[in-house]
This record gives C-alpha cells, sequence and structure tokens, in this order.
C-alpha cells in the first residue's frame, strides 16, 4: 500500500504529476457536480424554450466574427445494458428503432442548421451515446452525408469523434467511419478482468480491444482514447494494476479514469449489482492512486477531473496553450464554439443560454413530428452565472484563475464579490490544496484531484441549497 501512495510532484502547473494525499482525499471526498456546465443541469427548467434558444441563436448570428460550430449527436440505442450505466439510453436489438429515430434525427439537423448563418463551419463533431456503432455502416454513413448536407463542415482541419464498442466494430468498420470523416475514436473498456466483466454484463476480450486500437491507428485515426472505471464488483488494488499495465501496454492517446457511483435508487439497472461485491472505500482509494501513480510513470499528463493525456496529444496542447475547455463532452479541445446538441436528450449551449432536448425516445419523436426542435427545457445565464462559470472553467481546465483578468472583464472587485468564497478556500490553504495570492488563486499539485471541490466554493446554487440533484462522489 505504501508504494501506491507515494506521488509526489515538483512543480504545481497543470501537467505535473499529481500528489496523492489518501487522508486529504478522504476528508474531502463528498458529493458534488462535475461542471461540464454552470449552472449545471439541475437548474435546466421548462420556462426556458426553443423560442429562447431561437434567439440566443439569431444574437450569434449577428455578432461581428461569429462563434465556429460544435455539433453533438447523440445515438441513444445500445444492444446489451451495462449494469454500472447512468447514461440515458435506449437497449433494444430490435434495429428498426434506428431507422425511425434517423428519420427524426434528420428533420432536426434540418430544421436547427437553417436558424444558422450557412458560413458558420463546423470545427467539431461528435457522437455519443448509447452506442452510435448501433448503427449500420449504410446509416452511419447517411448520417453524416446529411450533417454535411446542412451544416458546413471545416475537413481535415476539424476534429470528428466517434465513441465506439469495440464488440460493435471490426476493422472494415474502423475503415469506413475513417472513410466518413471521423479522426478521433474514444471506446469503452472499463476493466479487463473477466471477473469484473461478468459482473457489469459488459463481456469484452482484451483481444478485441488491441484489434479495435490497431485497426483504429492502421487507418490514421489522429487520437484513441479509452474509458476504465473504477469502484466496480470485485476490483482491487491487485486486479485493477494488471488493467492498468495492460492500458499502458495499449498505449492510447487519452484516458479517462472514472468513479463508479452506485445510486440503485436512480438507476434501476444498477439493482443488478450486489453492493457486497462493490470495493471499500479505502480500497477504492487505494486504486486511484495506484491508477496516477501507473499513468504518470508511463508519461502520461494529468489534465483535470479523470482525465490524462499523452505529451503532444491536442488535448494537452489545447491544455498548455489556454484553448481547454469543459462542456457536456467533458473536455474539449476547441474553446469558443456554440455547441448544438442533436437527438434525444442532447445538450445546446449557444452563447449565454443552455437547453436540453426530449430525454425519453417517445417525447422527443413526437416533438419532431409536431414540427418542432424537440428543445424541452433550459436556463438562461444571469450575469452571476457567467462570472462564477468563467472562475470554474479557469479552475478545471487550467488549475489557475487570474484574478486582475476576471476584474476587468466583468468590472468586479474579485475580493468583494467573492468575499465569501475565499474565506472558504482558507481551509483548503490550509490543506496545501491551493495558494491564493493577490493576483490568482492557483490549484496546488494535491488539490489536483480534488478539482470539483475547489469549483464547488464558487457554485452558489450549491451554497443556496437549489442545486437538487445527486451528484457522483468527488473521488
Amino acid at each position: 500500500m505504501e508504494s501506491v501512495l507515494r506521488v509526489v510532484s515538483g512543480r504545481n502547473a497543470p501537467g505535473a504529476a499529481v500528489q496523492f494525499d489518501p487522508d486529504l482525499i478522504r476528508r474531502y471526498d463528498c458529493q458534488g457536480p462535475r461542471y461540464t456546465s454552470y449552472p449545471t443541469a439541475v437548474q435546466f427548467h421548462e420556462g426556458c424554450t426553443g423560442a429562447d434558444f431561437e434567439r440566443h441563436v439569431a444574437a450569434s448570428n449577428e455578432d461581428p466574427c461569429p462563434a465556429p460550430l460544435s455539433l453533438y449527436v447523440h445515438v441513444p440505442f445500445c444492444a446489451t445494458v451495462c449494469y454500472y450505466c447512468a447514461c440515458t439510453k435506449v437497449v433494444t436489438r430490435n434495429r428498426a428503432h434506428a431507422a425511425t429515430y434517423l428519420e427524426r434525427l434528420y428533420r432536426e439537423i434540418e430544421r436547427k442548421a437553417a436558424l444558422f448563418d450557412p458560413d458558420r463551419v463546423v470545427e467539431q463533431l461528435h457522437w455519443g451515446g448509447g452506442t452510435p456503432t448501433f448503427l449500420s455502416p449504410a446509416q452511419m454513413a447517411e448520417l453524416m452525408q446529411v450533417t454535411r448536407r446542412h451544416f458546413e463542415l471545416a475537413g481535415p482541419a476539424g476534429e470528428y469523434s466517434i465513441e465506439i464498442d469495440p464488440r460493435t466494430v471490426d476493422a472494415a468498420a474502423l475503415a469506413g467511419l475513417r472513410e466518413i470523416g471521423f479522426n478521433r475514436v474514444s471506446l469503452g473498456v472499463q476493466d479487463f478482468d473477466e471477473r469484473v466483466q461478468a459482473a457489469v454484463n459488459r463481456h469484452q476480450s482484451e483481444a478485441c480491444t488491441r484489434e479495435v486500437v490497431a485497426a483504429a491507428r492502421r487507418y490514421g485515426f489522429r487520437s484513441v482514447s479509452v474509458d476504465l472505471i473504477y469502484g466496480l464488483p470485485f476490483q482491487s488494488v491487485s486486479s485493477f494494476g494488471t488493467t492498468l499495465e495492460k492500458l499502458v501496454d495499449l498505449a492510447p492517446d487519452r484516458v479517462s479514469v472514472f468513479n463508479y457511483a452506485h445510486l440503485p435508487h436512480l438507476f434501476k439497472v444498477q439493482q443488478q449489482i450486489a453492493e457486497e461485491t462493490l470495493p471499500s472505500a479505502e480500497e477504492k482509494l487505494a486504486i486511484l492512486g495506484l491508477t496516477v501513480e501507473r499513468l504518470s510513470a508511463a508519461g502520461y499528463v494529468y489534465i483535470g477531473m479523470d482525465h490524462f493525456a499523452r505529451p503532444g496529444d491536442e488535448l494537452e496542447v489545447a491544455q498548455r496553450n489556454g484553448t481547454l475547455t469543459r462542456n457536456f463532452q467533458g473536455y474539449s479541445t476547441r474553446s469558443g464554439c456554440d455547441l448544438v446538441g442533436l437527438g434525444m436528450s442532447a445538450i445546446s449551449q449557444i452563447g449565454d443560454c443552455y437547453v436540453q432536448n426530449e430525454r425519453t425516445l417517445g417525447d422527443y419523436q413526437a416533438a419532431i413530428d409536431a414540427g418542432g426542435t424537440a428543445i424541452a427545457r433550459g436556463v438562461e445565464l444571469s450575469e452571476d452565472d457567467r462570472i462564477r462559470g468563467d472562475v470554474i472553467r479557469q479552475l478545471s481546465c487550467r488549475g489557475r484563475v487570474a484574478l486582475r483578468a476576471v476584474e476587468e472583464t466583468y468590472r468586479i472587485r474579485f475580493g468583494s464579490y467573492f468575499g465569501r468564497e475565499l474565506e472558504r478556500l482558507e481551509q483548503m490553504e490550509r490543506d496545501g490544496l491551493v495558494c491564493v495570492r493577490d493576483d490568482a488563486i492557483e490549484v496546488l499539485a494535491p488539490g489536483r484531484l480534488l478539482l470539483r471541490n475547489v469549483c464547488m466554493v464558487f457554485d452558489a446554487y450549491l451554497r443556496a441549497g437549489t442545486a437538487k440533484g445527486t451528484f457522483s462522489r468527488a473521488i
């Protein structure tokens, strides 16, 4: 155990190795948002409508230099269910559902694209799920063709990514995805251990994963990302260490290591997981420590929250040059884009407005059939939201807040505006998590794994008790 806990940093800038202090982390291990937006989705309400979305789009078109676009396309279908999953999805083996869904999705694409000036270029495109590769190769090609017909894609300079289930693709399918324009792939692994896989109903051989990664590299994908989850049934420091060895040998460009949040009262499928099979809190902490140690030793750079990347990967470069941002896709390399969500439950961000589509398949399809854009709820940002959101984004993406820049941008005095927050940071400063200076708040190496906690200090909705959602634990 002692070797697991010995991860030390010689510097505090983003990208430094992360210092792991189990006592400190245990003290700060509470529930909190992942801050893919601020305000978070629990603040969305039905009073913010499609008309508000269209008003913000029109205003963005009038900007002297309109923001480029980022498209998120949600394909919600999965042929089988993974018991740990808390995503919005439709579990079915009936492929006919995909055809009827795509009919509505094409109409939504056409309607939303018509709202934007045609010269606004799409710099990013991401297909998420569910399982986008639930679609047939012909359907995926057609979906990309429809997207290109209505939006102006940036071509080779753009970033086009897709989440894939290695159990649903082969080398020919990877070649097809590359041919229609994708240049990044993200694949779920979660754990290579067969006992863990059986317990969560996700049987995926190591050979299958290796074949997909090799094919992605062979066909020239710019980046390969792999997802792991810690805290699953039957995991231990020893077993997860074996998974990490295999991961390092696989050498993906990016790694996401998520904490499993066991919330069976919210997600019924998690009731299939026997609570007594889950690792203890102490074991989870040790697994996390080992993960940080192994990935740091293998040369990965800690990006923030749960993400690591190899030096030179676009994510690491974006962090280094200050263009890293966070949105509903997690960390993103292109700041300054307006995000257009397409499909069931997808979320858009246009300027100071977030909106979300209908969250069930039936409601989404009925809304499209009624002639609308399927927007069900959202929120328009106040000035306070904008200020706090900027501070939270700087913390999560850069590990520091430049106080003078915030004051100049929003015409506030930081010490007066955030007096209570600075008082709350005093304990974090005593714990060595942050350094508060006259010109900056900087997250120190021991605080890198507790970024969510530092961000929570600036969340007015948490303080007011109006953030009523159930969040995952910070660690």
